[in-house]
């Protein structure tokens, strides 16, 4: 799914968390995406007119009585430009208003003549989120097709704690994005591990690897835009959980093991982009080892399960996908893992002189029994798509098959 020319319209309402959306459509510009935003009067209090005009690089409209806007029916103009409209943040009063059809000011009345999709973000008060009569406008919108994205639970600018926090602008742009995907895995149950895992050594010290966790992270995204139902099994990262996705966290390769067998008895695709340690302490201290001046400190190191070994002896097992980080003869240890290992398509990628861990850039070289395909350098999110483009092409060809 390219984002290229697609045109979302934003508009903002008067909230502290409009400062948020500043962010949003810095990220939304990011993905190529045209972005216009209408403000309400409110809005004007917390973040200026040229701010947003900076970000978007567009006129910003904030009054229906803009002569020169409206000269040519400016709302109507807006109203058919938009592919998607989102309104974030999106106030009690707003809500309201939307829900009772009124067309009072500039951004309610592009609400109303526009064809396109609309999402609305609410974020208020955890009180007044809760207000039965928030929750009916709510509901409203939801029964004419509106999205409702979030709230979040989390601390308030009012120093409430509860629900009514405006969602994360990533989250917000991955659900904006997530509406233009083609729907190729749609009602597909996909599962996804990212990360590195950590062995202990004692309660200070482990043994683990540098991956990031970014490459699964970003497959996992891609996967949900597809139309997938997944869930990432996450090594010890601190990256925020893609939009629509279900997450388990874990630690060690054993946990990661377990927590993948059990999440893909019934899951059509797995994806082993996480980084799984080899082997582990044969055991771990229960106080910090102390250096021995002069004395090396040798460990013994058991074997950990093979998770891709242990899908393919199922007998049912999921689509395989596998991933071969090398530093040399990559293409040959990468097509002998995918023979050895029993795995339907394999993604190779060169990890030598830091390339691929700790960057937001990488490349792939995808092999499969019969084919492959080159992914050539580019940012893991863009390259995440392209990879989920080719499993699901694979994927169908499998059962097709094997029909």
């Amino acid at each position: 799914m390219h984002s290229a020319k697609r045109r979302i319209l934003v508009g903002v309402t008067g909230g502290i968390a409009a400062y948020k959306i500043c962010e949003l459509v810095r990220r939304l510009r990011d993905r190529d995406v045209e972005v216009r935003v209408v403000m309400t009067e409110g809005a004007t209090h917390f973040v200026t007119p040229t701010t947003f005009q900076a970000l978007s690089g567009q006129p910003v409209r904030v009054s229906l009585w803009d002569e020169a806007g409206e000269a040519a029916m400016g709302h109507i103009e807006l109203a058919r430009w938009a592919e998607r409209v989102i309104v974030a943040p999106a106030s009690a009063d707003t809500i309201a208003r939307l829900a009772h059809g009124f067309a009072n000011d500039l951004l309610s009345t592009v609400v109303l003549a526009t064809a396109a999709p609309v999402f609305v973000a609410p974020a208020m008060n955890q009180q007044m989120w809760a207000h039965p009569a928030v929750q009916a406008n709510v509901a409203t919108l939801r029964q004419r097709g509106v999205t409702i994205l979030g709230p979040a639970d989390g601390d308030q600018a009012c120093g409430d704690i509860g629900s009514g926090r405006l969602l994360e602008p990533n989250e917000l742009r991955d659900a904006l994005m997530a509406s233009f995907n083609n729907r190729t895995l749609a009602g597909t149950r996909v599962v996804v591990s990212a990360g590195p895992t950590y062995e202990d050594l004692d309660p200070v010290r482990f043994i683990g690897n540098r991956s990031s966790g970014r490459m699964g992270f970003a497959v996992a995204a891609a996967a949900r835009e597809a139309g997938a139902d997944v869930t990432l099994i996450a090594g010890p990262v601190s990256l925020p959980t893609p939009y629509g996705v279900h997450r388990v966290d874990v630690r060690s390769a054993r946990q990661m093991h377990e927590a993948v067998l059990s999440q893909s008895q019934n899951a059509d695709i797995y994806v082993g982009a996480a980084a799984v340690g080899d082997y582990r302490p044969d055991s771990t201290a229960s106080e910090k080892l102390k250096k021995q001046e002069g004395q090396p400190l040798r460990l013994e190191l058991a074997e950990n399960p093979d998770i891709i070994g242990s899908l393919a002896a199922m007998p049912t097992h999921p689509f395989l996908v596998g991933f071969a980080a090398e530093t040399q003869s990559v293409a040959d240890y990468a097509q002998a893992k995918l023979q050895r290992k029993g795995l339907d398509m394999i993604a190779a990628n060169d990890v030598s002189a830091g390339r691929g861990f700790e960057q937001t850039n990488n490349a792939l070289h995808v092999y499969w029994a019969d084919g492959d395909a080159v992914l050539p350098d580019m940012p893991k999110t863009e390259l995440a798509r392209q990879l989920v483009t080719l499993v699901a092409e694979r994927y169908r060809h499998a059962r097709k098959s094997n029909s």
